[in-house]
């Protein structure tokens, strides 16, 4: 037994990076393998100035049908959204437009392969001390708000009213398959990729947008290999009993699996450390975030 769980945790990957804004953030992350034979799960970390504004982005990717999509996100989507001409001065707007041009783009390059596989994206972008947390699918984000869990997110399921409705009035159908599945197949409703249902599985991000203020303690991004066992209030208790955020990110991924998860668990924690002043990031860290 305890040789299988050592050949679990080889996919396993820690690491951190500090970036500054009027104070220290600290961003550590945890991904691996888990039970599942492949793993799909991607994420990016980046960050960049701009205009002399920090910009920290955060980003989980988890592939469906394939890990061809998630990777494409990790290498295109934050460089396509810095290109983007209203990046600084309508953030919002830029993302969304990112998202939605990225969908296609990555289309485009499957168009003479058979694959049809997808992907979510949940991402968290700092601009200065803004925050604009963007989802596609069924990864979140969570924060920590004077200890109170806050999602930043709602998950993107056939069944929400809303989603239910998009779906239907676009000539979809939405039907139970074990699950709620978007034409009995796909069990999320927006989501990159999905080239033979795009007609109803839209790319378009749900966007939040927050002011960090002195009471935002920790940001919690993770797919839902954690999501499904990990209630949001025990991500934000468990992460906030670790000095470290990547300490944290590694504590909730283990949390994840011994609650027996079965999906590829992927996690990025990021804490304000508002009373940390001038925190620079060295060139062996920028790198490790490329």
């Amino acid at each position: 037994m305890i040789a299988c769980l050592w050949l679990v945790w080889l996919d396993v990957y820690f690491s951190f990076l500090f970036c500054s804004e009027d104070g220290k953030l600290s961003c550590g992350y945890s991904s691996f393998r888990g039970k599942r034979v492949t793993m799909e799960d991607f994420y990016d970390i980046k960050t960049s100035k701009i205009d002399g504004k920090t910009i920290c982005m955060f980003g989980i990717f988890d592939g469906h049908g394939g890990s061809r999509a998630a990777e494409y996100l990790k290498e295109h989507l934050f460089d396509n959204l810095m290109k983007h001409p209203l990046f600084m001065t309508d953030t919002k707007l830029a993302i969304s437009e990112t998202y939605q041009q990225t969908d296609v783009e990555f289309l485009e390059s499957e168009r003479d392969t058979f694959r049809d596989d997808g992907s979510t994206a949940s991402t968290a972008v700092l601009v200065g001390n803004h925050l604009y947390v963007a989802n596609v699918g069924d990864s979140r984000t969570v924060i920590s708000k004077a200890g109170k869990a806050i999602p930043l997110s709602e998950d993107h399921k056939p069944n929400r009213s809303d989603e239910r409705k998009r779906i239907e009035n676009a000539g979809g159908v939405v039907m139970w398959a074990g699950t709620w599945r978007v034409g009995g197949v796909l069990a999320m409703s927006r989501a990159f990729g999905n080239r033979m249902l795009k007609q109803f599985v839209v790319a378009e991000p749900e966007i939040q947008d927050q002011e960090i203020d002195e009471e935002f303690e920790l940001l919690v991004l993770a797919s839902d290999g954690l999501w499904d066992v990990v209630p949001n209030e025990d991500a934000v208790s468990l992460a906030r009993g670790e000095e470290e955020p990547e300490a944290a990110a590694r504590k909730l991924t283990e949390a994840a699996f011994t609650r027996g998860s079965a999906d590829n668990i992927t996690c990025i924690v990021v804490k304000f450390n508002h009373n940390q002043i001038g925190s620079t990031i060295s060139e062996d860290q920028r790198q490790n975030s490329d």
